[in-house]
């Protein structure tokens, strides 16, 4: 665990030291926007279409979801409980209610699981994704940012527009596949793998173009401590209770639960910026949260393999 996280960091560090360097005078902002661009809309489907093509689909992902689902309205609710007791300012409290509650189960989940415990995880990834987090993230998700926050749109977009995009699409199609029978040619199956294999280095190296010390204040330093423990505690420690009731077992238990104790999710500055929620605050938790994780994902590991 330890050697996979330490090869996670360097790659992370060089997008870090893209945002300093700024090669081509191309900055952080710039380089992101187009390789998550080109994984969002070719490589990550294909990597959905690949894995969960040939993946063994069943009761199980059912069970994902809940797994999933359960444990973040469970993070939602501590934070929004602690926010009411303390009343919180409502753009502070909506940033927090998203670092708090949605990890960061692909950009950074999905490498970590498939390094830790092998190509079968990244099915584990995958599910926990597309089945419960972007699914929340997009209804529950929405609705606290725009209770908390103010929506800047001139039209509010339908929830069902969020979902008509390549990676459910890819999804469906590769499930539809699956439970029909249908075997993927050679040569497509080859082509899939091929561009699958750039995934989780663009994701990592984007994950690092992300961060921004430059994002931490010290007026946000209680808040985000108060984040961290939700997220990289009580929220996995939640999920190991909660997987004890379910039919998930072994390793497939240790992925589930390990891709919960993931650090904030990075798209939620993209909620934070559209609804005018904190965006500092948020910034600054993906940057701690993400490098706290380093001690804490270890830990996880160690607790839910022995």
């Amino acid at each position: 665990m330890n050697s996979t996280l330490i090869q996670m960091t360097l790659i992370i560090v060089c997008g870090a030291g893209w945002r300093i360097a700024k090669p081509a005078g191309l900055s952080a902002e710039q380089t992101r926007r187009v390789l998550t661009t080109v994984v969002y809309y070719l490589l990550l489907p294909a990597m959905v279409l690949e894995v969960l093509w040939s993946a063994d689909i069943g009761l199980h992902s059912f069970q994902y979801a809940l797994l999933g689902m359960g444990s973040i309205v469970f993070a939602m609710l501590c934070l929004w409980t602690v926010g009411a007791l303390f009343n919180f300012e409502g753009r502070r409290m909506g940033a927090m209610i998203l670092a708090a509650a949605f990890p960061n189960v692909t950009y950074l989940g999905l490498p970590v699981l498939e390094q830790t415990f092998g190509n079968w995880a990244r099915s584990v990834a995958i599910q926990m994704d597309l089945f419960a987090a972007t699914p929340l993230l997009f209804t529950a998700g929405v609705i606290v940012a725009r209770h908390y926050g103010e929506d800047s749109a001139e039209k509010s977009r339908s929830l069902w527009l969020f979902f008509n995009v390549p990676p459910f699409w890819a999804a469906a199609i590769a499930v539809m596949l699956n439970v029909n029978g249908f075997a993927a040619p050679d040569w497509l199956f080859g082509v899939l793998q091929r561009l699958s294999a750039a995934v989780v280095p663009l994701m990592l190296f984007s994950l690092g173009l992300a961060l921004s010390w430059k994002a931490v204040t010290v007026r946000n330093i209680p808040y985000v401590i108060l984040v961290i423990i939700i997220k990289m505690a009580l929220m996995p420690l939640f999920a190991m209770v909660m997987v004890g009731f379910l039919p998930i077992n072994g390793e497939y238990r240790a992925a589930a639960v390990l891709d919960l104790a993931m650090p904030c999710m990075v798209l939620g500055l993209v909620f934070c910026d559209r609804y005018r929620l904190d965006s500092s605050l948020y910034a600054m938790a993906v940057t701690v949260t993400t490098a706290v994780s380093l001690i804490t994902l270890p830990f996880w590991h160690n607790v839910l393999m022995n």
